[in-house]
């Protein structure tokens, strides 16, 4: 992570909800490796799910049973490191919230190209739902195959020239 600044399989393992928990609906994915002095997902939450830090300079640590994926935090993290998985949205799709804030915004209905932490292309998706928010980080809603779903974490508009 130190070199490229992509998390490892393992880095990726430590974080995520289990299978279980992901077949129950929306959940928030913190992606924060990284212990710096943050806490506005705590301060978002408004279910308790993101946990007090006992020191402002703790990774965030969050109760996936009280999470009811609701997005507050993904506009809030100034780290862009907050997800929302969705894996119940169809048999073959999943939703993934993701932070966004370049402009122009996507628009509902857009296709767009699934990368994943890395920059890569992972996928076809399809822009379902665009999220304004106050503090200008919108969230984008994105419908990609099921099985990407925890790989998923932006998105292009146009293929990268070979």
């Amino acid at each position: 992570m130190k070199q490229t600044g992509v998390p490892n399989t393992e880095d990726i393992q430590g974080i995520l909800p289990s299978p279980e928990r992901l077949a129950q609906g929306s959940v928030a994915i913190i992606e924060c490796f990284e212990n710096i002095p943050c806490n506005p997902c705590y301060t978002a939450c408004k279910f308790e799910a993101i946990q007090e830090f006992a020191d402002i300079n703790d990774r965030p640590n969050i109760d996936f049973e009280a999470c009811n994926g609701c997005g507050l935090c993904v506009s809030a993290c100034p780290g862009l490191a907050i997800f929302v998985v969705d894996q119940t949205y169809s048999e073959t799709e999943a939703v993934v919230q993701i932070p966004y804030e370049l402009l122009p915004l996507p628009e509902k209905g857009q296709e767009v190209i699934a990368l994943d932490r890395s920059g890569r292309e992972v996928a076809k998706a399809r822009v379902v739902k665009v999220r304004k928010t106050k503090n200008l980080t919108a969230v984008v809603s994105l419908a990609v195959p099921k099985e990407h779903s925890l790989q998923v974490r932006f998105f292009g508009t146009e293929r990268a020239h070979e």
